[in-house]
């Protein structure tokens, strides 16, 4: 562009395109001057900014901007204005009124703009707005920079960032090139209040003084305080943390309190320590009021594959008798646990879960959160710790997993808790047809050892081991209604192979009949040790066994269907013949992952409805049943199906008494089972209600009931479940089981929830848990407070233990999040 004499060019608005040369590179350090700004609104994914004498952050929208026209290319740069002037004698170019500059992603917007070029200093004034390639937005009344950027000062201030953050400052101060002082600085990471833009935002942070260190990545805060709705609640004389830019810097961490009866009060200060781009250590001693200091080191690194940590504690206790009688009665206790997982491709994937402890309790009386309640209270419950080494790969239809499993019980019977060395299972399904039907093959191997036996009495005669570790001989010895063996002595291998072909078809009739077949094949190595009592259960010594079950069946439907203005109803007669030899050393075996048998709609068609492979269903069977459905044109569904099952001919297998007499008091021990039903109505969205029962065959008597409901509104939410379950004398509970289980949750306000839950035991007539709790959520600020109270029971005549946590929490978006927790317990 040649240079134009002085004065206005036009009245009109005009488009320039500059290039780089003349007083296009005077326009173009005029944009590129503007745009350091943007390392001024950079700092808003930075945690605490805001002064003392600031005024509440309110924010006003300006309306949308019309995207920016695209220039030839990426050196070019345009420039709208209705004046453009260039000033020879002062050198001095101008742009007036509604001036916008495009350039390489990035526009700038201001009444008016002016290049110095004698001072090389640029100063924009009048609703100035600048938005960046990232989507920052920001804005200023006043800005005056030197070309290079290393001084200048920006009036009222305001940077909206893309990830929600904004920052006010009534004055913003660059020098050397280096820092930028920020006074009377507002931060928040809330969204103004749609309603009212003026009014105070949840939460903001002001400071007298903000200093950003560009060099170093720091932010240096002075007298700053914490307000909640434009009331200040915290100051904070001085604080420094990392600017946005940085993801990771060294330095301290959220404190975190928590309590526990061995260890009194403690809190966690943490410290992070970014070693490397792909590596970093936290260190987070826990200060205890009666144990001393617990060192708690985590170390994490990612590799190009995957990642893996390890995190390391140990205590040397000021006062151990402070657990006198208990695990934890030593001076030194400690632990490491580490997990990785790398992927060696697309499919396959391997890694490690490893714990190891110095007493088995330690996890549990340091409050340790790793290892919380499953459930996700924060009673610490003592579980099991899983250590594991696995690979997994995963097809299109296929399914591959070997894993070596060792659990570090939390019980103190280490010796009863099997080994895993391997378990291992692969699956697939073809995906082409095999004589016109679907055909897949599974296999399991799995090799565990344990070292001691585990007995279960069942009946009050049985109420120590004693009884259960009597030697056949003993006139006393164990019969099948006093005692359970749920866990063996000794090594045992087993490898499972089957395969399964199943076709479905539809006669012309609208009848579905889908004939299937199966050949499973246990090959069954178990050396079982001579210890006490074993003898009366299985037989000791090394016995091997190979166990071949074919299976051959056919499943019948027919769907009969009547539609009606208000919806459609489908009635489905259901019936399975299955046709297979007995089983073979049935209840001879060891059993260790096929404990587990309940008998209601879920499984009343399975083929085999044993829950894993130590078992295997033999004998003719047939199922029967219908299912009918409703399905209403304006929304909502009922579902119901009741059924039994035959046992033809043949040996029942859930008859058949095994160690811990798996089928027993089932519903299937019979030759006609128990009747089992079910029903589910969901009227629409907000209501759903199901019901399970299983009903003896003979009286009709109800032996497991289950009725659940839940309802969920826009401010509330309700479930509820009533459970009623008959004796199982043979499975070890000799009186009926019945409660209520309640959960339910209340949008007091527009983020306020208030939420609790109970356990009622109607036998016993007790509340044996609940969780009152109530939190402000939204999307910058979380608030939570809980309390949970529940029974743990022990085995024997041990009183049952109450247990009484208090946790609270809270965050503050893009800042930090802190909790704490207290918990007791006492006998009851």
């Amino acid at each position: 562009m040649t240079a134009v004499h002085r004065g206005h060019v036009s009245r009109l608005t005009r488009r320039i395109v500059m290039r780089a040369n003349g007083v296009g590179l005077s326009v173009r350090r005029l944009l590129l001057a503007v745009a350091a700004v943007a390392s001024l609104g950079g700092l808003m994914d930075a945690a605490l900014v805001a002064p003392a004498s600031a005024q509440s952050f309110t924010y006003n929208p300006l309306p949308p901007r019309p995207k920016p026209p695209r220039a030839a290319n990426d050196n070019q740069m345009l420039v709208q204005a209705t004046e453009v002037d260039y000033d020879y004698n002062n050198s001095r170019v101008s742009a007036v009124g509604n001036v916008q500059l495009f350039y390489n992603g990035t526009s700038v917007e201001a009444d008016r703009v002016i290049y110095d070029q004698k001072t090389k200093r640029l100063h924009a004034e009048g609703n100035i707005r600048m938005t960046d390639a990232d989507g920052k937005i920001t804005y200023a009344e006043i800005l005056d920079l030197s070309d290079d950027y290393r001084d200048g000062f920006v009036d009222s201030l305001r940077v909206d960032t893309a990830d929600q953050t904004r920052m006010a400052a009534s004055r913003a101060d660059r020098s050397s090139g280096n820092y930028t002082v920020f006074e009377n600085g507002v931060y928040t990471a809330c969204a103004p209040c749609k309603d009212d833009p003026k009014k105070p935002p949840l939460w903001q942070v002001k400071g007298a003084r903000i200093i950003h260190d560009q060099q170093e990545k720091m932010l240096y805060f002075e007298t700053a305080q914490l307000e909640f709705f434009g009331v200040p609640l915290a100051y904070l004389p001085y604080f420094s943390t990392p600017d946005p830019t940085v993801k990771r810097k060294t330095g301290f961490l959220v404190p975190a309190f928590t309590s526990n009866t061995p260890f009194g009060y403690g809190v966690d200060i943490p410290f992070y320590w970014a070693i490397a781009p792909d590596m970093d250590l936290t260190f987070s001693p826990r200060i205890t009021s009666r144990q001393g200091v617990l060192f708690q080191t985590e170390f994490r690194q990612r590799l190009m594959d995957g990642a893996y940590q390890i995190r390391v504690y140990g205590i040397d206790q000021l006062d151990p008798s402070a657990l006198a009688g208990q695990p934890g009665d030593r001076q030194f206790r400690g632990a490491v646990d580490t997990k990785g997982q790398f992927a060696l491709n697309d499919k396959w994937v391997w890694g490690w879960d490893g714990v190891v402890m110095s007493d088995y309790y330690f996890f549990s009386d340091y409050r340790l959160a790793q290892y919380r309640d499953p459930l996700g209270s924060f009673l610490y419950l003592p579980t099991d710790a899983l250590s594991q080494l696995y690979l997994t790969g995963v097809g299109n239809r296929s399914f591959f997993d070997a894993r070596t499993m060792y659990w570090l019980s939390f019980s103190g019977f280490q010796n009863q808790v099997p080994v895993v060395y391997p378990v291992i299972d692969y699956s697939n399904v073809l995906n082409y047809p095999v004589f016109g039907g679907e055909f897949s093959y599974k296999t399991n191997f799995v090799n565990l050892s344990r070292d001691s036996a585990v007995f279960d009495p069942i009946t009050t005669l049985a109420n120590t081991n004693s009884l259960c570790t009597t030697t056949s001989a003993d006139p006393l010895a164990r019969t099948p209604s006093q005692c359970l063996l749920r866990g063996f002595p000794g090594t045992y291998t087993r490898l499972t192979a089957e395969a399964q072909w199943r076709k479905s078809f539809t006669d012309p009739l609208g009848q579905i009949w889908t004939p299937f077949a199966s050949l499973r094949a246990d090959a069954i190595n178990a050396d079982v040790s001579n210890q006490p009592g074993v003898s009366n259960y299985l037989a000791t010594g090394d016995t091997q066994a190979f166990r071949l079950m074919p299976t051959v069946g056919l499943e019948y439907r027919y769907p009969f269907i009547n539609v009606q203005p208000w919806g459609s109803t489908t009635i489905e007669p259901i019936a399975q013949i299955i046709i297979r030899p007995n089983e073979t050393y049935a209840g001879k075996l060891p059993n260790e992952d096929a404990q587990s048998m309940v008998f209601d709609t879920s499984n009343l068609f399975s083929v085999d409805k044993f829950s894993g492979y130590d078992r295997v269903e033999g004998g003719g069977r047939a199922n029967v049943g219908v299912q009918a459905t409703t399905q209403f044109d304006r929304g909502g569904a009922v579902k119901t199906l009741f059924g039994q099952s035959y046992q033809l001919f043949g040996m029942n297998s859930y008859a058949v008494q095994d160690t811990i007499n798996t089928g027993l008091d089932s519903g299937l021990d019979k030759p006609r089972s128990d009747y089992v039903a079910s029903a589910a109505y969901s009227p629409n969205s907000t209501y759903t209600f199901s019901v399970r029962s299983r009903m003896d065959e003979q009286t009709w008597n109800v032996q497991r009931f289950e009725a659940e409901g839940r309802a969920n509104f826009n401010r509330w939410s309700v479930s509820m479940m009533y459970g009623n379950y008959a004796a199982q004398p043979e499975l070890g509970y000799l009186t009926r089981r019945e409660g209520i289980l309640t959960s339910g949750s209340l949008k007091v306000a527009a983020n306020w929830v208030v939420s609790g839950s109970a356990r009622w035991d109607l036998e016993a007539n007790k509340i044996n848990q609940y969780v009152v709790g109530a939190g402000y959520v939204d999307d910058c600020f979380v608030l939570a407070a809980n309390y949970v109270t529940s029974y743990s029971y022990s085995a024997g005549s041990t009183p049952p233990v109450l247990s009484h946590a208090f946790m609270f929490q809270i965050g503050l978006r893009t800042l930090a999040t802190s909790s704490g927790s207290s918990s007791s317990a006492g006998l009851q």
